[in-house]
Formats: C-alpha cells, sequence, structure tokens
C-alpha cells in the first residue's frame, strides 16, 4: 500500500487496508480451526500494515522538519505502547467466558471507531493527486476542459504500477545501502522488543510466581519510558531547530541520527540492568524499574530512525518506509518463536545478555 499512496494518493489506499484489516478480524474471531484462524491473521497483519507504511509519507506532505519531528515522536510511541498494552489487556480478557476469541472482537470495535474518525478527519494530503482533483474541479466550473494537472498528463497504467510502483520498496531496500543498514537496525531492535515482550512472562510468572495479569503489569514501566523517550526526541529537535536558526542554519536529516545514540546507550542499559536483577532472589522493582530505559531506547532509535528516513525520501517515503516494514515485520514475528526455547534453556538473565 506504500507504493500505492504514491499514484492514488495517501487516503485511498490506506483506509482501504483499513477496512480490510478491521473485517480481517471477523473470520479469526469465528474461526474454529487453526487454518482459518492463521490465514486471516495473516491478512490482518498484511493489511494494517498501511498504517506505519503511510503515515510517513501523510506526514512529510504538509509538516515541516521541526514539526515533523514532534508528530513523529506522538506515532511511534502509540504504536510501541499499543503491543505494550495489548500484552496486559489481553490477559485481562482471556480470562473471560470468549477467551482470545474476544481479543479480535476487541481490536474490530476499537478499528471501526478510530477508522471512522479518522477516514471524517483525516483529508487528501498527496500533492499530485490533489492538484489532480482542484484540476477536475476547475474543468467543471469554467467548462476549460483544457486543464490538467500532472497526474492527468501522465497516468500510470496498472502495468506501471504492478511493474514499477508495487517493486520499488524492494529495489530501494536492496539499492540503497543507507536505507538497507537502517533497516537491519531497526528490525533488530523491533525484534528485541518482542523478546521482552516474551521474556517479562517468564521471568515474572514463571520464575517469581506471579498471576497470569500481574506478571505482564511490569511491561508498564516500559511504557513510561516509551512516554519518556517521546519527550526527550521532541525536545531534542526543537533544541536543535533553535541552535541551528540561530546560527542561520537549517535542520538537516543526519541531526536526526545524534539522539539515536542516546537511544542506543540507553537500551544496552537497560537490557544489563534487567539481566542482573531477573533473579528471583533479588527484589522484583529493580528488575521492573529497568524497563524504563529499555523504553527510552526503543522509542528514540524507533523513532529517530523513521524521521530520518521521512527526512530524505520526503514524498517518496512510503516506498522506502514500506520496505523497511517488510523486513521489520518479518523479524518482529520470526524472534518470538525461538524465544521460549531460548529463555528455557538459557534462562532470562544469560539469554537477555546474549541478546544484548
Amino acid at each position: 500500500m506504500g507504493p500505492a499512496s504514491e499514484v492514488y494518493g495517501r487516503k485511498l489506499p490506506f483506509f482501504l487496508g483499513y477496512v480490510l484489516f478491521v473485517l480481517s478480524q471477523i473470520p479469526v474471531a469465528l474461526g474454529h480451526d487453526a487454518p482459518t484462524v492463521l490465514v486471516f491473521r495473516f491478512l490482518g497483519g498484511v493489511t494494517s500494515s498501511v498504517c506505519p507504511a503511510i503515515t510517513g509519507g501523510w506526514l512529510a506532505d504538509f509538516l515541516l522538519p521541526a514539526e515533523r519531528g514532534v508528530a513523529v515522536a506522538i506515532f511511534a510511541a502509540t504504536t510501541l505502547v499499543g503491543p505494550s498494552i495489548g500484552a496486559i489487556t489481553s490477559q485481562v480478557q482471556l480470562q473471560t467466558a470468549m477467551g482470545w476469541r474476544m481479543t479480535a472482537w476487541t481490536t474490530m470495535i476499537l478499528g471501526i471507531v478510530s477508522g471512522v474518525a479518522g477516514f471524517i478527519i483525516l483529508p487528501e494530503t498527496y500533492l499530485p493527486v490533489v492538484e489532480q482533483r482542484h484540476a477536475r474541479k476547475l474543468r467543471q466550473e469554467t467548462k476549460d476542459w483544457a486543464l490538467h494537472s500532472r497526474l492527468d498528463e501522465k497516468p500510470v497504467s496498472i502495468r506501471e504500477f504492478l511493474t514499477k510502483y508495487l517493486t520499488l520498496p524492494i529495489s530501494m531496500l536492496v539499492s540503497e545501502p543507507i536505507l538497507l543498514s537502517m533497516t537491519i537496525y531497526i528490525s533488530f531492535t523491533f525484534g528485541l522488543i518482542y523478546l521482552l515482550f516474551v521474556a517479562y512472562p517468564v521471568s515474572f510468572v514463571q520464575e517469581r510466581g506471579y498471576g497470569a495479569i500481574d506478571g505482564t503489569l511490569p511491561l508498564l514501566s516500559i511504557c513510561a519510558g516509551i512516554i519518556v523517550g517521546a519527550f526527550y526526541a521532541s525536545w531534542s529537535t526543537l533544541t536543535t531547530v533553535k541552535q541551528k536558526a540561530a546560527s542561520g542554519n537549517a535542520l538537516v536529516p543526519e541531526d536526526r541520527l545524534h539522539p539515536m545514540i542516546v537511544g542506543a546507550v540507553s537500551l544496552a542499559i537497560g537490557l544489563l540492568w534487567f539481566a542482573w536483577t531477573s533473579s528471583p532472589a533479588i527484589s522484583p522493582w529493580p528488575q521492573i524499574l529497568a524497563g524504563i530505559p529499555i523504553g527510552v531506547g526503543v522509542q528514540v532509535i524507533l523513532l529517530q530512525s523513521l524521521a530520518y528516513l521521512i527526512d530524505i525520501y520526503t514524498t517518496g517515503a512510503a516506498s522506502a518506509i514500506s520496505g523497511t516494514m517488510i523486513v521489520r515485520s518479518l523479524v518482529g514475528g520470526t524472534f518470538p518463536l525461538f524465544a521460549p526455547q531460548m529463555y528455557r534453556k538459557f534462562g532470562v538473565s544469560i539469554a537477555v545478555l546474549i541478546i544484548q
């Protein structure tokens, strides 16, 4: 959907994917066999990728770099807080009579509410499509049929879209070293957070003896760290803009990378802290508090890397981010598959030290 947003505008592909995502929850909730649930969970994951894939391009359309940094901070925080809170709320829903099916119904209901609100509020911002619609309106009003936009003069055929635009994220990924290296780092960081989503129940439920719900509450410390990281990244961006303005310079994409160093150090410290305090013989509070620097690190790394890619590719950011999303999602979905065996063999402390 990312490349489609650079041909047909941001709004149509975004909400087409969004509607398909909401509809995919129905077979998941009603499915009576594993293949049905797995197939539609897969389709739900594919269609829901429109949000991170297109949002970057959407923000690049109408926000200046300084404003974009704050907007991306808010967006990145929601994409990380969501899974953290979801791990807690899903445990509560599992205790209901509907069990795991309740999570699908809840996702569908929340998706409908937020989707309707977003469709009403969000405008089309992709300039070529806005120009095309404006030209169409002027033709109708003035009866001057010679008025055309750039998109009208060179329309994109279905064949061109399939052969050029649909393959653009992959071709960009393999041909541009900056995008590839950033994608590898983003994907590894994303995989780490999903490994930790498995580590918390193992450490607090299996080793410390917490209940199923209580064992997920320590994830709130990661949420707190994510919020702190969003504030830090926003403050860093605004401070850099002021310093650049005072010297007569403008914000450049590389300015986004400086806070990433702080984020990388914070993440490393948090993982070491978590590993060294995971023994049941130690009070749980130090281990719980380790989630704060972990959240700060993950938030700042993912946020600043996203802002960096948006600054570099601007109107083509959706395709660049789509390529990153493919790899990131594969890593995020694969890492938890081997996590239980890893924690069982090495224990939480050694396993976290290994991935650190």
